[in-house]
């Protein structure tokens, strides 16, 4: 099987796919993240996890290049990285007590295929206090997560229900990695 790069620099994508067993390098893809607001979500995900996997096989096209990229979502509003405390503070209330989607979109490709995919997650909040926020927000773990928290982390306790791929919800649906590159024999 020919070399496989992750095309990320999030340490949880690298842990998981690590937890897999799949030897493999990383390298970041260098692309535009922005979101088209006048394009539906699904296929906004998507696009991004391709162009992150597309960008990194054009230096590397004898290599399986795996991309991937999540968006947390509410009332179909994304929910980005907190830019400060008080926009951390201002995620948490608007997740506290709700039910809010996690989108993974999820790219293999090399020089003969491609693979997309992509994982749509619901998240149910408890009704979270105040000092429930101030507490979590003082953690300082919300501040480089999409939607201002980590399941796997501390926020974990306010977490009253998943109806999805945990993993793909913290980024990578990696039984889906698992199953396509051990199913493939012309990569």
């Amino acid at each position: 099987m020919k070399n496989i790069i992750l095309a990320s620099a999030s340490p949880r994508r690298r842990e998981l796919l690590s937890r897999t067993g799949i030897v493999f390098t990383v390298e970041t893809a260098d692309i535009d993240e922005t979101i088209d607001p006048f394009k539906a979500l699904t296929e906004e995900i998507q696009r991004l996890a391709y162009r992150k996997a597309k960008a990194v096989l054009d230096k590397h096209p004898d290599c399986i290049i795996i991309g991937s990229d999540t968006i947390v979502t509410i009332d179909q509003k994304v929910l980005g990285k907190p830019k400060d405390r008080e926009d951390a503070e201002r995620m948490l209330r608007v997740l506290s007590g709700r039910t809010h989607q996690v989108y993974t979109g999820l790219s293999i490709l090399s020089s003969r295929r491609e693979f997309s995919y992509l994982s749509i997650n619901d998240i149910v909040f408890d009704e979270l206090s105040e000092q429930e926020i101030e507490d979590y927000v003082s953690s300082d773990e919300p501040y480089d997560k999409a939607g201002a928290y980590a399941i796997q982390g501390l926020a974990s306790r306010y977490i009253t229900e998943i109806h999805g791929d945990f993993y793909a919800i913290m980024g990578l649906p990696v039984h889906i990695i698992y199953e396509e590159l051990k199913n493939i024999t012309d990569y």
